[in-house]
């Protein structure tokens, strides 16, 4: 028999390594020499880069770069030399989480750190990198990142540009001659798990941008200078940005991602699919056992529970979720397309003892579960 165990973590609680662990303890338990393929999973969001380094076991590179405002701040990614592949998250360099909230102000922010985190991957003979683009401090529409890697925006004096939203719409012509030679060489894949057209009222900057500290009038201004800029865009590299799915993911690096590195957007839990080589490695599984914190109605909208079923529909296997809480009823849970659920909040005597004793719970929810059906 071959279960495979493909959960995301559980927030604030269990790793999904760490549930693997536990459900491999319950079912063998009950079936000692069952076959049990561990595929612990994530969607992009955090605790992506300790499921990403499980498969790439890679080693944490540290790099002084620029932070959202030109300042030095020490940012890491993953990098395997054995493959050549670098996992970044723009976040680290380019991220809110290196600001404090009333530090935030994206009109003036920069994805140049980001840049910088490529070009370090480069100098040590990258030739793919997952780039994750969620959590931005930036609506510059990645002008900062290319900037670091050699492209130069010109405003219409030839003079260049600083590389923050605020100055998009200076930008008259952009300069490809010094570009980083071998940023060709690289291949992209991009975490990508929102829609949004680059301008417009459901654009990056009318979207996100007020989070980031925009006023209503930066806002405005910002949706300009995206307008703007995508019209050179389209000059330059004959890209229409409001046709890609997308663009305006991350203040308008979903579209920078395209132009300047020739990335491919894909939705964060399919690149750890791929990572995983998740459709090849679940072939002939009776059962495949997947959990998160909480099955609800935000699983139907590409979480890993989803991305999940999306392979074992096209396989017919059989899917278990183990969750922290289950907030579906039985229509929605057989719409998603489980044989099984279980949850420890079923089982535990309150929150607290449900988060204190997380291990133990999926541990004897997985014996329950292979009592029931492995047997």
């Amino acid at each position: 028999m071959k279960i495979v165990l493909a959960p995301d973590k559980f927030k604030n609680s269990l790793t999904g390594l760490e549930f693997c662990n536990a459900v491999e303890s319950g079912i063998r338990t009950i079936i000692p020499n069952c076959d049990i393929i561990k595929l612990p999973l994530a969607d992009g969001g955090d605790g992506t880069i300790a499921v990403v380094n499980y498969y790439l076991a890679g080693k944490v590179v540290k790099v002084k770069v620029s932070n959202p405002f030109f300042k030095p701040v020490e940012a890491s990614y993953l990098y395997a030399s054995s493959t050549k592949t670098a996992f970044i998250e723009m976040a680290e360099a380019s991220g809110v989480k290196l600001l404090n909230p009333e530090q935030l102000d994206c009109k003036n922010a920069t994805t140049f750190g980001t840049g910088e985190l490529i070009k370090d991957a480069i100098k040590r003979g990258v030739k793919t990198v997952i780039l994750g683009i969620g959590g931005s401090a930036t609506n510059d529409c990645g002008i900062g990142m290319a900037s670091a890697l050699g492209y130069h925006f010109l405003d219409g004096d030839d003079a260049e540009v600083k590389p923050i939203g605020a100055n998009l719409s200076q930008i008259e012509t952009i300069d490809i001659s010094k570009v980083h030679p071998k940023l060709k060489d690289v291949n992209f894949k991009v975490a990508c798990d929102v829609s949004n057209p680059l301008y417009g009222e459901n654009g990056a900057a009318y979207v996100y941008a007020k989070q980031k500290g925009a006023t209503h009038l930066d806002v405005e201004m910002l949706n300009t200078g995206l307008e703007d800029f995508s019209k050179i865009l389209q000059r330059t590299f004959n890209v229409d940005a409001q046709l890609v799915m997308g663009a305006g993911a991350a203040g308008g690096m979903g579209i920078a991602s395209k132009v300047f590195l020739n990335g491919y957007l894909k939705s964060g839990i399919e690149l750890i699919k791929d990572l995983a080589q998740f459709d090849k490695n679940i072939k002939d599984a009776d059962w495949i056992i997947t959990g998160e914190g909480k099955l609800d109605a935000q699983t139907f909208s590409g979480k890993t529970i989803k991305g999940v079923l999306a392979s074992t529909e096209a396989q017919k296997i059989k899917v278990a979720a183990f969750c922290g809480a289950v907030d579906l009823n039985e229509t929605d849970i057989k719409r998603l397309g489980l044989e099984y659920t279980d949850a420890i909040i079923h089982h535990a005597k309150d929150f607290e003892d449900a988060m204190k004793n997380d291990f133990s719970y999926v541990t004897k929810m997985a014996e329950h579960f292979a009592k029931q059906h492995l047997i």
